[in-house]
């Protein structure tokens, strides 16, 4: 979720330094033989063992996500003295209709935020107010970096517990595609989810009540093309 003043970051993440590999002594023509031998029959053990090791950490049945929901306040509410509102239209205000999506504080979430990538879409969704539900669409126009409010002590969500050296919470930068051609509220929304839960269909398991209290939500191909297909249709 979206929280304080949205504002444009650049923080790029610290570049890891590579040791430059040291010169040799010259080596005799018997000592090239044995030891090329014996670095290809290492090299022929490490990537046995790297495999292996790939596959016992390789995370079972992990979807791989291209189009998200990402929820946000558009009345406001305060914080710890700060207004955390910010709707679609606090986007569109924005410079380049770009800004960062800091404040979120939530494991999950964040890691749904680290695996995006540029150029995907996500639904900007309206949360906690009269009528939550789809307001319009976004583009992931930078990947996840460092959110710089967990260290600013006046920020809505300073984490004390979080380190510069070890940062606990990311953010991405996103920029507003468009509004849909209506609003799509939650009521509907649930509706389908109902249906199609009981009868089959894109929606039945909908990240959106399977797991509600989340600010950042994937969505499937399937899940996505069906919402956004509702912004043609009549309400039920």
């Amino acid at each position: 979720m979206l929280r304080g003043i949205c504002r444009i970051c650049d923080m790029p993440p610290k570049k890891r330094a590579r040791g430059r590999p040291a010169k040799s002594a010259e080596a005799t023509p018997d000592q090239v033989t044995e030891e090329t031998e014996i670095r290809r029959k290492k090299t022929q053990k490490s990537k046995s063992a790297g495999k292996e090791g790939a596959d016992r950490d390789a995370p079972v049945g992990k979807a791989a996500y291209c189009h998200w929901l990402m929820k946000s306040e558009p009345e406001s509410r305060f914080e710890n003295g700060v207004d955390v509102k910010f709707g679609i239209e606090d986007l569109k205000a924005l410079p380049n209709q770009t800004g960062c999506w800091d404040g979120v504080r939530n494991y999950q979430a964040r890691n749904f935020m680290r695996d995006m990538k540029v150029q995907q879409l996500a639904f900007f969704y309206h949360s906690n107010c009269k009528e939550p539900g789809i307001a319009g669409l976004m583009k992931i126009i930078k990947e996840a970096y460092v959110d710089h409010t967990q260290f600013d002590r006046s920020d809505a969500h300073y984490d004390a517990s979080s380190k510069p050296e070890n940062p606990k919470w990311y953010m991405v930068d996103v920029r507003f595609e468009r509004m849909t051609k209506r609003f799509l509220p939650l009521a509907e929304l649930k509706k389908y989810h109902l249906q199609h839960k009981a009868e089959g269909g894109a929606l039945g398991s909908l990240a959106l009540f399977t797991r509600a209290r989340l600010s950042v939500q994937p969505l499937s191909a399937e899940e996505f093309d069906f919402v956004l297909s509702l912004e043609d249709r009549d309400p039920i």
